[in-house]
């Protein structure tokens, strides 16, 4: 069959205005769950000391942040058709990094906090007197698994897009 060209964002203007038909989409909205919930991760992870493991679920909220800052603010623009070669497939580009970058690294980002706040169980006890990073790990642990679930259901969206031979993200 001839391939159908991609459709092209909204009308290209002297200046940028916000694509809000992409905003109010539930990819927009899931997107913003995205950004607040990563921030909230990283930024819980960053403002405490923290060893190990912890430096690569640090690195990986904060990569993961960054690209899905990079996808919302070129879907919110309209200008994903300036991206060479990933332009063209926008609605896989957001497949692939929701499926594969968002649920993988924050999964496994989950799971390192997780584990590091089982550590530390012990320091949550009444009259323990040093500093105690259960909360901060914990805290950090449930963002991850609640922003894993949030790429999870903007993979299937995007999915279910693509199933229905639809080539735009909204």
């Amino acid at each position: 069959p001839p391939a159908v060209p991609p459709p092209q964002g909204p009308p290209a203007r002297g200046s940028l205005s916000l694509h809000r038909a992409y905003l109010r989409s539930p990819l927009g909205l899931l997107r913003l769950g995205q950004l607040a919930l990563g921030a909230a991760f990283w930024v819980t992870v960053a403002a405490h000391k923290y060893e190990g493991a912890a430096h690569f679920a640090l690195f990986a909220a904060v990569l993961v942040w960054l690209l899905t800052l990079a996808l919302f603010g070129l879907s919110l623009l309209g200008r994903w058709a300036l991206v060479p070669w990933l332009g063209s497939r926008w609605l896989l580009t957001n497949l692939v990094h929701d499926l594969v970058l968002g649920v993988g690294l924050y999964a496994a980002a989950t799971g390192i906090m997780g584990y590091k706040a089982r550590q530390k169980s012990y320091c949550n006890l009444p009259g323990y007197s040093q500093q105690c990073l259960y909360g901060a790990y914990l805290g950090a642990s449930v963002c991850g698994g609640i922003a894993a679930c949030l790429y999870l259901f903007s993979g299937l969206y995007c999915l279910s897009r693509r199933c229905r031979d639809q080539r735009d993200i909204i």
